[in-house]
């Protein structure tokens, strides 16, 4: 779809007085006071998850596995900034189930504090922010913007028992394929749980092998690099969709590489540099592996599709 980006400027020009109408009084009045119940209620929200906000930053600093947390955020306020045209089309319709929302997440977090389960407590942040904007600018907004409260989910550690039900089965398939792997090669293997022997060797597939890191951060990856790119939302879907089977594949051909170099060379081999430069070498093959997925679905996409597309960004007001 052709975008005339003038008429869309004047569109939302024009739009403005209807928009300030909707607001309610207090926001509509011309006197600089009219942003100081917005002020004390953010102030107030900030002084009520403070310990939360450091506990993330937190987190973010000592968990490898969330250490993409520093930019969910700004990646967020970017979306919202980007999205910003296609906004001001919206009407603004106040919804008083707006604080019904803002009452449930609050209590989310009430219980999180009572039952020191810091997960709970720092979704209700999310919840809170969706609750405020129906209630201040209506459910047309909330829609609009709610994928982007689902990707700031990204930013929050999993409860524990959750993780671990999802590593677990990731380290014994990295542990099944890399052992069928090495059996292709004739090399000698004997494999229990997750732990992988061979004749001059043994490894581990601890939970940092599972490949939850580089899934997760990938994810976030695929997310960001289809809203930039692509021109269709089915394919920013399977560009999604395609991160967990391109993660354990790229994952389990890691481990089955080091049963090689273990086999030939030894177990410190196995050890050392040569196993974080293969952490990075595995993303960066997932991250082209990803590439190429693209690339044949523009290549299948241009032959004989009539789905309507829109550019990135700049079609943002056309949805």
């Amino acid at each position: 779809m052709d975008m005339d980006q003038p008429h869309n400027h004047e569109r939302i020009r024009s739009r403005l007085p209807e928009v300030r109408h909707a607001w309610p009084g207090w926001m509509r009045e011309a006197s600089p006071l009219r942003h100081v119940p917005l002020a004390i209620t953010g102030l107030a929200l900030t002084l009520l998850y403070w310990e939360v906000i450091v506990g993330l930053f937190k987190a973010w600093d000592t968990n490898p596995d969330y250490s993409h947390g520093y930019l969910i955020v700004p990646l967020c306020a970017l979306f919202v900034w980007k999205r910003r045209q296609y906004l001001a089309t919206l009407d603004v319709r106040p919804a008083g189930i707006g604080l019904v929302v803002v009452a449930g997440a609050l209590f989310v977090f009430l219980a999180g504090q009572l039952g020191a389960e810091q997960f709970l407590a720092r979704v209700s942040v999310i919840g809170v922010l969706a609750g405020a904007t129906v209630f201040l600018l209506g459910w047309a907004h909330a829609r609009a913007l709610g994928w982007i409260f689902c990707f700031a989910l990204l930013m929050i550690p999993l409860p524990a028992i959750v993780f671990n039900e999802i590593t677990l089965p990731l380290q014994l398939l990295a542990s099944s394929v890399a052992e069928q792997s090495l059996l292709l090669f004739s090399i000698p293997v004997l494999r229990e749980g997750n732990v992988i022997y061979l004749s001059s060797a043994t490894l581990e597939v601890a939970e940092a092998c599972s490949g939850i890191r580089s899934l997760v951060t990938l994810l976030t990856f695929s997310i960001v690099y289809g809203y930039f790119t692509e021109e269709r939302m089915s394919r920013r879907v399977i560009l999604v969709l395609s991160t967990l089977p391109i993660a354990v594949a790229a994952n389990a051909l890691r481990v089955a590489g080091t049963g090689l170099l273990a086999h030939f060379f030894g177990q410190s081999a196995a050890d050392g540099f040569f196993h974080t430069f293969a952490g990075w070498l595995v993303f960066m093959s997932a991250v082209v592996m990803l590439f190429l997925l693209q690339r044949v679905l523009r290549l299948v996409g241009s032959h004989g599709s009539d789905e309507q597309h829109v550019p990135p960004m700049l079609g943002e007001v056309a949805r």
